[in-house]
């Protein structure tokens, strides 16, 4: 494992669409345990996607306190309810806002071993899924902020 450079706001590649991941391979599983490693040393790290690492790829590691959750292609296909939420980004330190996100999500995915799981969050988790997926598509949670805080 490695740790990898965060990109940081104002870098235009956080503002590009990542890349379905066509074949999950031991290239994929060590750039998601470099994203994983990154995320754990990095303050306030609860989750992580690829383009905040350099790399336009859908991946995705996510760990709000109920252990290590690594997402390959994850797309969301549920949406419930809604809460106001307060949102930080590993990309743009010290900044923070609040934000409307679903209440409860169920994302669709790919796991670590290349097999197809389907995860419901709610309330952070759902925020953090909500979160890490957008930057999968180069949007930022401050395209969304209602007022900083």
């Amino acid at each position: 494992m490695a740790l990898r450079k965060i990109r940081l706001f104002g870098d235009e590649i956080l503002r590009k669409k990542s890349r379905e991941v066509e074949v999950v391979n031991e290239k994929i599983r060590q750039i998601l345990d470099d994203m994983a490693e990154t995320m754990y040393n990095t303050e306030n790290g609860g989750g992580l996607a690829a383009p905040q690492i350099g790399i336009l790829k859908r991946l995705v590691v996510i760990d709000m306190g109920q252990g290590l959750i690594k997402l390959v292609n994850p797309r969301i296909i549920k949406q419930e309810g809604s809460q106001e939420v307060i949102e930080g980004c590993l990309s743009n330190p010290n900044v923070f806002g609040k934000v409307l996100r679903p209440e409860k999500v169920t994302v669709e995915a790919l796991n670590e071993n290349g097999e197809e799981i389907t995860l419901t969050g709610k309330g952070d988790l759902a925020k953090c899924f909500c979160h890490e997926i957008d930057h999968l598509e180069g949007l930022l949670f401050t395209d969304f902020v209602t007022e900083y805080i």
